[in-house]
């Protein structure tokens, strides 16, 4: 089926700013609440949300198989169940609705009052129920410069990282969408020179730069998915915030891995922007070497040519960009993370999501994390109202931002923006 959204030439009837991330071409998908205190599953042109509940009620997406209710829900989950399929049908459909020289709806004012609200008059909510949350460690830059900082940085890499896409399962339960602030966590951490540890806030709040992937249900109990027909499965891409407290990651880690450090809070951009919209910008991952085993070896083009940002806020001040990286740096693609998390019969289903891992680049100033940037606070991080960053302080915003571009157009992700809040007092 043809990819009709996809055509760089097409207008939309609804104004679109220059170098905005949500043109015509875009169409994300995403969960939002109207003026009117409707939920409703909707898309965005511009500066304009969707209500693609309204759109069905009005027979607008008439001739494609959907339930009766699909886009009336709070969660993607059901539509992503559908499959590639209808996603290509209802972003095509869109995509000819929404055309500059289409007049069934851009010259029906009724309808348009129904259906189309400013993003400003909205309030965006989780765009799926996430049912698990799987966070991988792919960037081979980020890996190599915590393995130097912690290990011996002869052997920064760990003997099994260049052979898997290592990975560990996380928590869904406290996954928000950007806007939600997240507070600093408490736990138990080792002072330096200490033989017992305290309990108290976490001193090394971070941020991790990385993306995710959502996934529609991909195979039964026992099956594994192919290497070869992974991205098949992916319905879409978000930014993510991986927040990390790096001193209670320090003493807790050992032997099981990340716990109280990553669960207290992660970060995700709230629109969807599907695998289709992304094609454009495919580009060739790094070489892999060694050859990995048969069951994660792929030829041709899986990585995608996503510019990344993140910047610093402190509150009511001018915030301070401290990282530009790249997602087409990461070593492990996603559908190998995707082989490799079912090859042993896990089952995944719709609205499931993969954390990339942090991505950071070949620069020092494309590192993901405050950890790389300021080389574990050795380095401090200067501010445009004067002040330092070692890590993230109180009242501090981090702000993370994502698109694609080439000579014919530019797809983005928005924002995934979050404060930081002080501790909760536990007595």
């Amino acid at each position: 089926m043809p990819n009709i959204a996809n055509d760089p030439n097409r207008k939309s009837w609804i104004y679109v700013k220059e170098n905005c991330d949500f043109p015509i071409q875009n169409i994300p998908f995403g969960v939002f609440i109207t003026k009117n205190n409707d939920i409703t599953i909707g898309t965005r042109i511009g500066e304009t949300a969707i209500d693609m509940g309204a759109l069905q009620r009005l027979g607008y997406f008439d001739g494609i198989e959907l339930t009766d209710d699909m886009f009336m829900q709070d969660t993607l989950n059901d539509f992503i169940s559908d499959g590639k399929k209808t996603w290509r049908l209802v972003r095509n459909r869109l995509a000819e609705l929404f055309d500059a020289e289409n007049p069934k709806l851009r010259d029906n004012a009724e309808h348009k009052e129904i259906i189309l609200f400013n993003v400003s008059e909205i309030e965006m909510l989780l765009p799926v129920q996430i049912g698990d949350y799987t966070d991988f460690y792919s960037s081979k830059e980020h890996a190599t410069n915590v393995g130097k900082m912690f290990r011996d940085p002869e052997n920064a890499l760990l003997p099994n990282w260049l052979h898997i896409p290592v990975g560990y399962h996380g928590r869904s339960s406290t996954i928000v969408p950007s806007g939600v602030p997240v507070r600093r966590p408490n736990g138990q951490t080792l002072p330096a020179g200490e033989t017992q540890p305290v309990f108290g806030p976490s001193k090394l709040v971070d941020f991790e730069l990385e993306t995710a992937f959502i996934t529609t249900d991909a195979n039964l109990m026992g099956e594994p998915i192919p290497v070869s027909e992974a991205e098949d499965y992916i319905f879409g891409m978000v930014l993510f915030n991986d927040w990390s407290a790096r001193d209670i990651q320090k003493w807790e880690y050992v032997p099981l891995g990340p716990f109280l450090a990553k669960n207290f809070a992660s970060s995700i951009s709230p629109w969807i922007v599907t695998m289709d919209a992304l094609e454009p910008f495919r580009v060739k991952g790094p070489e892999q070497s060694p050859t990995p085993l048969s069951y994660l070896q792929q030829e041709g083009a899986h990585a995608f040519d996503i510019n990344l940002q993140v910047a610093i806020q402190p509150e009511n001040k001018e915030e301070t960009v401290v990282s530009n990286s790249n997602f087409k740096y990461m070593y492990w693609s996603m559908s190998q993370q995707l082989a490799h998390h079912t090859v042993n019969g896990c089952r995944v289903n719709s609205g499931d999501m993969m954390g990339s891992g942090t991505i950071s680049g070949p620069t020092e100033d494309s590192f993901g994390s405050m950890l790389e940037l300021t080389w574990g606070g050795k380095n401090p991080i200067q501010m445009k109202d004067g002040s330092e960053r070692k890590f993230i302080n109180d009242n501090d915003t981090v702000i993370i931002r994502g698109y694609c571009k080439n000579n014919d157009v530019r797809i983005g992700f928005g924002e995934c923006s979050s404060k930081l809040l002080p501790a909760v007092e536990i007595k």
